[in-house]
C-alpha cells in the first residue's frame, strides 16, 4: 500500500502566539466583538464571566467617548493653528521690520548707538535677534513695545515705517491666537491623558476576558480552542519565518506578524 503524505505542524516551532490588541481601532473591535457574543448567547453558555461582561458594558462606553473627545479636541487645534500661523508669520516680519528700520536709523547717523538699549539690545549689536520660536517672538514684541513707550515718553522722536502702534496692534492680536492655540494644546493633552488612562483600563479589561476565554476552551485541541477562541474577538498571529511551514489547520482569523 502507498503510503499518504500527512503534514504535521510543529506544536513548538511554529506555534501562533496570543496578540493583545495595542491601537484603538484593535481594542474596539475586541470589546465589541465579546460584547456582541454576549447579546447572543445566554450567560450560562459564554466562554467568560458576567464580571468581565459589566466591565464591558462599563468601559466600553467611555473608551469610545475619551477616543472621540481626543480626536476632536485634535481636529479643533489643528484648524485653529493655520490662522495661528499666518498670524505668526506677520507679526515676525513687523517685529524684524522695526528693529531694521531702528539698525538702519543708527548707520544713517539719525539715531545713537544706545537707542538699541531701549528695546534690550547691546548698543553694537546689529543684527536682528533670532525669533525661530513662539516664545522669541512675544519676548522681543514686548521689548520693542515697552521700548519704544520709554522714548516717547522721554520726548524722542517715534520710529516709523512701521510704527510701534501698528506692530501692537499685530502683536495684540498674534498674542489673542497664541493664547487660544496653548489653551487647546492643553485641552488636547488633557484628552491624551483621559485617553491614555482608559487605555490601560481597557488592556486590564481585555486581558482578564481573554484569559478566561482560553480557559474555557483549555480541555479542547489546539486549533479548536483557537478556532472558538477567535469568534470571542482573541487574536493569535505566526511570525512571518514560520507561515510556509503552518498550511494546514491554520485559523482563518490566525494573522502574521514581523
Amino acid at each position: 500500500m502507498k503510503a499518504i503524505y500527512q503534514p504535521t505542524v510543529n506544536n513548538f516551532t511554529n506555534m501562533p502566539y496570543r496578540r493583545l490588541p495595542n491601537t484603538d481601532s484593535a481594542r474596539l473591535k475586541s470589546l465589541k466583538a465579546a460584547y456582541d457574543k454576549a447579546k447572543e448567547l445566554p450567560p450560562f453558555q459564554l466562554a467568560f464571566s458576567a464580571n468581565s461582561f459589566r466591565q464591558i458594558q462599563k468601559v466600553l462606553p467611555s473608551y469610545e467617548n475619551a477616543i472621540h473627545e481626543h480626536k476632536n479636541a485634535l481636529n479643533i487645534q489643528a484648524e485653529k493653528n493655520k490662522e495661528y500661523q499666518k498670524r505668526l508669520k506677520k507679526i515676525r516680519l513687523y517685529i524684524s521690520h522695526f528693529i531694521q528700520v531702528v539698525n538702519m536709523a543708527i548707520m544713517r547717523g539719525d539715531m545713537l548707538p544706545e537707542t538699541r538699549s531701549y528695546f534690550g539690545m547691546e548698543e553694537e549689536e546689529k543684527k536682528v535677534p533670532t525669533l525661530a520660536s513662539e516664545e522669541d517672538v512675544v519676548e522681543w514684541g514686548q521689548k520693542l513695545i515697552e521700548g519704544e513707550q520709554k522714548r516717547r515718553n522721554k520726548g524722542m522722536n517715534p520710529i516709523t515705517n512701521p510704527t510701534i502702534a501698528v506692530l501692537k496692534v499685530h502683536f495684540d492680536k498674534f498674542m489673542e491666537y497664541h493664547n487660544y492655540q496653548l489653551s487647546l494644546k492643553k485641552r488636547s493633552q488633557r484628552a491624551q491623558d483621559q485617553l491614555n488612562e482608559k487605555r490601560a483600563q481597557v488592556d486590564g479589561v481585555i486581558q482578564q476576558l481573554w484569559n478566561e476565554v482560553e480557559n474555557s476552551f483549555a480541555d479542547l485541541p489546539e486549533e479548536m480552542r483557537r478556532e472558538k477562541a477567535t469568534n470571542y474577538g482573541l487574536v493569535y498571529v505566526f511570525r512571518k519565518n514560520e507561515i510556509s511551514s503552518t498550511t494546514v489547520f491554520q485559523s482563518p482569523r490566525i494573522e502574521e506578524t514581523g
